[in-house]
């Protein structure tokens, strides 16, 4: 199938079409609203154009802004998602799913119909002046990305790492965005009090490819220049080649490697492709869109170092994958990075953040006793 044969894929925009799962009773549905279903119709009929979608951002207020998880594979056990779905659009992302819980789809919907939480840093604020609340780290980026585009003009990231400088909070970032380094005098000051680490995911060194996996990201050259900008202001930065998509990126491995060594970062990993629930079909479905002819290929693949599976969703073995193929791209990334002079296992360098420091914020005013 040639792009311009699928009626619902957009120029722009990652998934491929809007289909509502029916994991939680909803109705199925391919589209959003009976304007949007007749111009499809049309256009796949040749008698209109496609239909242009436009981002819209909902604010919502919740009650809290921390989220605490209990899950023994991951490195932290509170978050922050400062937005709700994602316009970077990239195809593969393990958080589409979310979006399902509001009747929207973990399609187009996922990165064109947004949520904003404004009041985030008030309710930090609130949270880490409570006389009980003990400080451990907390990562932003976890779910959707805390410098997708809409951070340009709501700055929500912006005031939440304000209040952490403040608090002497430590704060660990996860982005596929140079905006990340339009907040180099925050980061650098907190860096220099042990309180942040920042990640920049890299998934290729091919602009034309990024641009169809994760279109409305940083091209590859700018996430690597801001891993530079980070690494000259002081900031602990890793380089997270991931998702690994077998025969698609994994080529660029070790490119990867060597440009970011060249800038200076000496911390990098790699993730393999996760295709939870409804991002499997939508993943399916954007192979057949811009690849039809290794489309099998991709999933076999997949499925080997899935034990069969699409996906695996179990704790350690989620970010663990078997296989022939998972043996060959660890081999790969630790001879490539022992040749860029980057350290792996024992050897790589550990980003210690300091939660000694921690002192609770003001509220409303109130000075604080010492």
């Amino acid at each position: 199938m040639k792009v311009r044969e699928h009626p619902e894929y957009q120029s722009g925009r990652g998934a491929a079409s809007a289909k509502v799962p029916t994991r939680f009773g909803l109705a199925s549905r391919e589209t959003d609203g009976e304007w949007r279903d007749h111009m499809l119709a049309l256009a796949a009929d040749g008698d209109a154009p496609p239909v242009k979608l436009r981002t819209t951002v909902t604010e919502e207020h919740p009650r809290t802004i921390l989220s605490f998880n209990k899950s023994p594979d991951v490195p932290f056990d509170r978050s922050i998602n400062a937005y709700r779905g994602c316009e970077h659009g990239c195809v593969y992302c393990f958080a589409r799913p979310t979006h399902a819980y509001h009747d929207l789809s973990p399609g187009l919907d996922f990165e064109t119909q947004l949520f904003a939480k404004p009041d985030a840093a008030k309710l930090l604020r609130e949270t880490l002046a409570k006389r009980k609340y003990r400080p451990r780290p907390i990562a932003m980026g976890t779910n959707t990305d805390p410098y997708q585009p809409i951070e340009r003009n709501y700055r929500i990231t912006r005031e939440v790492l304000e209040v952490c400088s403040e608090a002497r909070h430590p704060v660990t970032i996860t982005t596929k965005s140079d905006r990340v380094t339009r907040d180099l005098d925050l980061l650098a000051k907190m860096a220099s009090q042990s309180l942040v680490a920042v990640a920049i995911s890299v998934t290729t060194l091919d602009p034309v490819l990024s641009g169809k996996l994760e279109p409305r990201c940083a091209a590859p050259a700018k996430r690597l220049a801001a891993l530079g900008k980070l690494v000259e202001a002081g900031v602990p930065v890793h380089c997270s080649i991931s998702p690994i998509i077998p025969a698609i990126t994994d080529e660029f491995m070790e490119g990867i490697i060597e440009r970011a060594a060249a800038l200076g970062v000496r911390s990098a990993g790699w993730i393999p492709l996760r295709l939870p629930h409804e991002v499997a079909p939508l993943f399916r479905e954007w192979l057949q869109v811009h690849f039809p002819d290794r489309a099998g290929k991709v999933m076999s693949i997949v499925r080997s170092i899935r034990s069969g599976r699409d996906n695996d969703p179990n704790f350690f073995s989620r970010m663990n994958p078997q296989g022939v193929w998972a043996d060959l791209f660890r081999a790969r990334f630790r001879i490539a990075c022992k040749r860029a002079g980057i350290g792996t296992g024992k050897n790589s360098p550990k980003f210690e953040l300091d939660c000694t420091q921690f002192r609770p914020p003001e509220v409303g005013g109130q000075m604080r006793l010492l």
